[in-house]
């Protein structure tokens, strides 16, 4: 009975650390970047008419 409480324990546990560290992976996986930032150009909006 005891072995059955730990393993579902250890695989509680196992699930937790993998969602942690996915959660951390996601969260340090930043938006692309431009690599020279000369070549970005800007975007003009046009003036709403109504």
């Amino acid at each position: 009975m005891l072995r059955h409480i730990s393993e579902r324990y250890a695989r509680g546990i196992g699930a937790a650390l993998v969602a942690v560290a996915a959660l951390v992976l996601a969260a340090n996986a930043g938006p692309a970047r431009a690599t020279d930032a000369g070549q970005v150009q800007q975007v003009q909006q046009a003036p709403h008419s109504r």
